[in-house]
Formats: structure tokens, sequence, C-alpha cells
């Protein structure tokens, strides 16, 4: 088959000492992001990005794909050593995690974990491998109407499928969308939004947003917070991870329905986070031992952390193919494929195979090294978390602070990181979300062009987003998920509630 050829050619590109030096690298720094309460895989990568502006494409995003499938892993690590989620898709984990440690069976679980989110990983890649080319194949017949209707897909399925008040979503798309109006319009080259401040022609970067907004805002609101650390200790060793594997198959079907919700979550914008609870609570349903879930289950470790994996993984697929990302990562990994001068979408199978290949290859390969990375070295991890946090939070500042300079080497951008620092800490404050802010200004001005080209093309007619049954199916399901809050409020109101069960047994005034 033609993709297993490709995905031959893809392992070819990276097994090469730096790449591999670079994957070893990338999975190192993403467990010590995992690892770090707040920090997170979307985080991580922002921060990190400048560090790639050197390297070539295949190498940089081998490096940054390394570092999310380590933050991955990490997260595990806190949620189970000391109920601490590192990331907001462990917090199930901790729920059967945590008494196992406490019952000593905390390498059990930490080896439950890893090697669940491995298989969600696998099972997410080999879908990834199979039907990313299609997808891009299918989507290469797409012209401005029909890229304007996915845009408009994403935007509407974050108000219809997230969490959280459809107001709020909105309200952060907005912010989204005026940020990434700033500067040189590319259509008639007239400024806008620059009220004569000649830095702001080229826009808000997205890297100095996502930098602040991610990075210095959690550190803000970990350093009110006031973390301290303690948890339990942990030693993985042989014996222990041998007999733990012998125990997982007896959950294969565990395994396989969370890894089916976690590729569906990661391919819609549902997330990771959505993906692990829906498996955990799906298991506590149809496990033999649900009742026993919340005392130290291994099943309950088992689900959360395979569709997590899943979902994260298989968030890339609609970035790959057509440059539209699934989650906040794989938002960040699409601004650095537009920094090293990629378009992501369906165009990219075609004129970069070496690159989407060899993506493709280091995603079979960063896994494994991840599951080698942290089954040997959990306890030097989770020792980090005993450093202080007053030490570790200047350190991720000036990081920070860093990498924003160097994206155009002014000060004016360090000065801006900190103001979207300040932004991104009162929108976890009010409990804004983010990435629909980030989507809107990474996607901003791409749907805004494919749109203004539509209209040119059809002289100003709106009926040519419904001009054909494709682009008319695409704008219908936009639109409906758009105002499915509105029409779900609405059916709860019209259902009748549930009838009193046992009323016989119920006294009477």
């Amino acid at each position: 088959m033609n993709e297993i050829s490709a995905l031959l050619h893809g392992f070819s590109v990276i097994l090469t000492p730096t790449n591999l030096l670079l994957m070893m690298v990338g999975i190192t720094l993403g467990v010590l992001i995992g690892v770090l309460p707040g920090l997170g895989g979307a985080n991580g990568v922002a921060i990190l990005l400048p560090l790639t502006f050197s390297m070539s494409p295949t190498s940089a995003i081998i490096m940054l794909s390394c570092i999310y499938w380590g933050a991955l892993f990490g997260g595990a690590i806190t949620s189970i050593l000391f109920n601490i989620p590192g990331e907001p898709w462990s917090v199930a984990t901790t729920f059967d995690g945590y008494p196992m440690a406490q019952q000593g069976q905390a390498g059990a679980a930490l080896t439950a974990a890893f090697t669940s989110s491995f298989i969600g990983a696998l099972l997410a890649v080999i879908m990834i491998t199979f039907l990313a080319p299609l997808v891009a194949k299918f989507a290469l017949q797409f012209g401005p109407p029909e890229f304007f209707a996915v845009y408009l897909l994403t935007f509407c399925s974050f108000v219809g499928m997230g969490k959280g008040s459809p107001f709020k979503i909105l309200a952060s798309m907005g912010i989204g969308f005026a940020l990434a109006a700033v500067g040189m319009d590319t259509v008639t080259g007239q400024l806008r939004l620059t009220f004569g401040i000649e830095e702001l022609m080229r826009g808000f970067d997205f890297l100095i947003a996502v930098i602040g907004l991610f990075g210095i805002g959690e550190i803000l609101l970990s350093m009110e917070e006031g973390l301290a650390f303690s948890g339990k200790s942990a030693k993985i060793n042989p014996k222990v991870v041998f007999e733990t594997w012998k125990q997982l198959p007896r959950y294969w079907m565990t395994s396989l329905r969370s890894a089916l919700v976690g590729i569906w979550m990661g391919i819609t914008p549902g997330g990771a986070t959505p993906a692990s609870f829906m498996s955990y609570g799906l298991a506590k349903k149809m496990s033999r031992d649900g009742a026993k879930f919340g005392t130290g289950q291994l099943e309950g470790v088992v689900a959360p952390e395979t569709a997590a994996h899943a979902a994260g993984t298989s968030a890339l697929l609609p970035m790959l193919a057509l440059g539209i990302p699934g989650s906040p990562t794989a938002a960040v990994l699409l601004g650095g494929l537009l920094i090293w001068g990629l378009q992501p979408g369906p165009l990219l199978f075609v004129e970069q195979k070496d690159f989407v290949w060899g993506l493709i290859a280091s995603m079979y390969l960063g896994n494994i090294a991840g599951l080698i990375v942290v089954l040997t070295t959990v306890p030097l991890f989770a020792s980090i978390l005993r450093i202080p946090f007053s030490i570790i939070a200047p350190i991720i500042v000036v990081i920070c602070a860093i990498g924003a300079y160097t994206v155009h080497n002014a000060m004016l951008d360090v000065w801006l990181m900190l103001l979207f620092g300040l932004v991104g800490y009162i929108f976890k404050k009010l409990d804004y979300p983010l990435a629909p802010l980030v989507l809107a200004l990474v996607l901003g001005d791409k749907a805004e062009d494919s749109f203004r080209q539509a209209m040119l093309v059809s002289q100003g007619d709106l009926s040519i987003m419904v001009s054909n049954p494709l682009v008319g199916t695409i704008t219908g399901l936009a639109l409906l998920l758009l105002v499915w809050p509105l029409i779900s409020k609405a059916l709860a109101k019209v259902r009748k509630p549930k009838a009193q069960q046992f009323a016989a047994e119920q006294p009477v005034d």
C-alpha cells in the first residue's frame, strides 16, 4: 500500500543521529513540562518554539511533537504520586491512580498509565497513517467556499461542542478575531487597527500571544495559588512492570473503547480532557468492578490515560490534512509550521512529503522513546517536584521572555507577552476559555481571505455557500453547531421530567 511505503520513507528521513537526539531531548523536556503543574503541552510547545527557529522544519517538528508526547506522559506522574494533575486531562487519572499510590501500588499505577497512554497514541497514529492521506486527497478538490465552510465548522464546533458557557466561547473568539485583524489587509494592502503605531503593522504575532496567554498566565495563577507539593515516592523495577503488563490484557475492551472515544474527541475539537472523563465514566458504568472505581482500580487508570493520549494524537489529523488544529497544542504546532514557511493543509501531502511522513514516523518512534524514558526516570522527575515553586517560576518567566524577544528581536514583544500573560490570567480567573481566542488568532485571517475570495468569485452572492452539496452540508452542519446550545436548552425544557420512582414508598404530607 502507498501509505506503508510512504511511512517507511518517513522512517528513513528521521532516522539520523541528530533527529534521534532531538527526539530524546524533546521527550525529556516534555516529561519535565508535564510534571510541572500548570505548564502543560500547549504552554511548553509555545515557550520552546523559538528554540527551533534555526532547525530544518522536519527536525523542528520532531522535537516539538516529542515535547508534546512527553508532556502527555508526564501529566500522569503528578496525578498518581501527588494527587496534583499536571495536565487538565490527568484529573480523571487521580481518581484511582492516587488511591493506588497510597496503597503502595504506585509502580503498578504508573506502569498502567504509561502503557495505556502508549497504546492510545499508537492506535491514533495508525488511524492518522491511513486516514490523513485520504482526507487530504479529498480536500484537494476544495475551493474558497469549501475552505471557508470548513473554517466556519471549526469555529462553530467550539461553540456547539465546547464545555462551559457558549457566550464566553464567542466572546473569547471575538477577541481573537479582533487581534487577527490588526495589521496590513492582505487583499487591499491598507492598514487596520494600528492606531498609527508602526510596530503593529505586522499585526499581533501568534507566538507572542501564546507564550503570554498560556505560559505567563499559568505562572501568575500558580503563584497566586502558592503550590506546595507533597506526595508518595515511587520506584519502578522490571518485576513491577512485567506483573502489571500481565494484568493489562484483561482490560482490552476498555482500552479499545477509550481509544475510539479519544480518537473521535481529538478529530472533533472536543479535546483530551472531555475524552478522559467520558472514558472514565463509560468504564465505570460498563465494568464489573464499576462500584469499586475511586478506590484504586487499575481499570480506572487505563481508561482516562488511553483516551487522553488517543485524543491528543488524533488532534493532529485535521491540522495536517486540512490545516485546522484540533486542540490548543495543535494550534501552536500549526503556528510553528507557518513560521517555518510551510502551509498546513492538503497540499502539504503533495509538496512536502518528507516533512509529513517524517512527522508521522516520528509519532511512532516518539511514543516508544517516551514510554522507555518515563518508565526509567520516574523517581528523577518526581524529585523535581520537591524544588520550591518560587525557584522554578522565575526560570520559566525568563525562558518565556527570551523566547518572545527572539521572534523579532524587539523589546515591544516582551511587553506584549506580559500584557497577554495578564489577559490569560484574567481569562482563567473569570473562567473564559483561551483555546477559542488562540484558534481565532491563528485562523481568523485565513477564514477572512477564503470568505473574501468566495465573495469575489460569486460577486457578493452569499448563496455560493450552499452552491453544491458538499459546501452546503458543511455550512449547514456549522450553523447547526452554532445554535446547538440553544437547541439543547430548549429540548431540556420541553422534555418531560422523569417520573419519580418508588412514589408509593415516599411519605405523603
